[in-house]
């Protein structure tokens, strides 16, 4: 781990660097739905802000040292003890030598389309060093699919829906993102250390996909998802991070003052998933994957506002973080006071009907994307999206109590909803549709 100078204010992000981001987004159709907001914010950057000037410097200094990495020295980046108990084995143990990964890495790139990278791979390979490298890559993308299972089950679920290929590099996407959220979630002895692998990690993001660079084995189940989708965009990415910078202590957002604050957050740390995986969904004939964002995006605010419902009362206690909109708690009388010390009562549970409101506006404007997606592509996000969406009813089963009670939907109840979203998809849902169904 490198080290940088600390930062230097010991306030969060100011309003005027909010406001900016928030100004530079591009409201989509909404004209569905209570004409709900659905806001593109794909690279808004505010470059004056502190947190991305914080962002920069860390990052200069990484390249000027490029031998200092973060992470511990005996496991890759974003992979930590909380990573291997919930997968149940060290992660990566299978990996050959550097120089077989770089090798792996040297023939992937000399499958890639021309021009996808800066420069092109000449080099050639035996076929004994193919089946070795083919045979990594198989391991990498099953270690991907286990880690995606462990942290993802309903996600895992509906995209082992998907053809192999189509699944695997979703996975692959997957555990890139995991990664990068372990990278800020993970206890560390500072904050500065938080900033300085995060940065590190978006300069290995652009080696990757400028040059097709990896640094480890997993990285090798990204470069190849690059080569086999070359419309993959760095962009989607490179927001995430920036997501992940909103959570930073004293240098990101500590409170939203307004949904439209915790709009930028949603779409960076889970719309944008969806942008990384519409080339591998794929569209369907008649659309274009710009007529599908508005959808993609919508179902990324749906899932992250269900994440926040669903982990109040944790966020609170164990991260002393609250995401619920200050507005919307001032709006029901609520107090942060309240939401640490775990009081529920009729204020907090009309604050939660509301958020669960407004959720499901955006579950059902995700919903008129599924004919959008290719054939492929439509059960795995419908089953997604209902499996998903069950987290809200639980929420009012538990009436409503996300502080001491964590709604949870169990495996076989999650198996049991996918002929039904199976059914959902199919054109007959559409003379027919199952009760409840518009």
């Amino acid at each position: 781990m490198f080290s940088m100078s600390p930062v230097q204010s010991s306030s969060s992000a100011t309003p005027h660097d909010v406001a900016t981001e928030i100004s530079s987004g591009y409201l989509l159709g909404s004209q569905h739905v209570q004409d709900i907001p659905v806001m593109d914010f794909s690279n808004v950057q505010n470059h004056e802000s502190r947190a991305e000037v914080a962002l920069r410097e860390a990052k200069q200094l990484y390249m000027n040292n490029p031998s200092l990495t973060g992470g511990s020295s005996h496991r890759l980046v974003g992979i930590n003890d909380d990573v291997v108990a919930e997968v149940g084995y060290e992660i990566g143990d299978y990996a050959p030598s550097e120089a077989v990964i770089q090798g792996c890495a040297s023939y992937l790139r000399s499958l890639a389309p021309s021009g996808l990278f800066k420069s092109a791979e000449s080099s050639t390979h035996s076929l004994d060093e193919i089946i070795k490298y083919k045979e990594l890559l198989s391991r990498t993308y099953e270690e991907s699919g286990a880690i995606t299972s462990a942290f993802a089950k309903t996600f895992y679920l509906g995209t082992s829906l998907l053809p192999p290929i189509s699944s695997q590099s979703i996975w692959a996407i997957y555990v890139w993102c995991r990664r990068t959220d372990e990278i800020v979630d993970a206890p560390r002895d500072s904050d500065d250390e938080m900033l300085s692998e995060l940065s590190s990690w978006e300069y290995r993001l652009e080696k990757l996909f400028d040059e097709g660079e990896v640094v480890d084995v997993l990285d090798l189940a990204l470069l190849d998802t690059k080569i086999r989708y070359p419309k993959l965009s760095m962009q989607p990415f490179s927001d995430m991070i920036r997501g992940m910078l909103m959570d930073i202590p004293k240098l990101g957002v500590e409170r939203y003052d307004n949904f439209q604050e915790l709009h930028l957050y949603c779409y960076r740390v889970a719309g944008t998933v969806g942008l990384m995986s519409m080339p591998i969904f794929g569209v369907a004939k008649g659309f274009t994957e710009e007529i599908a964002k508005e959808p993609a995006l919508s179902l990324g605010v749906a899932l992250q506002i269900t994440n926040i419902l669903r982990d109040v009362g944790e966020d609170a206690s164990q991260r002393n973080r609250i995401y619920l909109p200050l507005s919307s708690l001032q709006k029901f009388n609520v107090t942060e006071s309240q939401i640490f010390s775990k009081t529920c009562d009729d204020n907090f549970r009309n604050l939660m009907k509301y958020e669960i409101r407004r959720a499901r506006c955006y579950y059902e404007k995700a919903r008129d994307g599924i004919p959008m997606l290719s054939p492929q592509g439509r059960l795995p996000v419908q089953a997604s999206l209902d499996c998903y969406s069950k987290i809200l009813d639980k929420i009012e089963a538990n009436d409503y109590d996300c502080l001491n009670q964590r709604a949870y939907v169990g495996k076989w109840e999650k198996l049991a909803t996918i002929p039904f979203s199976w059914y959902r998809t199919q054109e007959i849902s559409k003379m027919w549709p199952l009760p409840g169904d518009n």
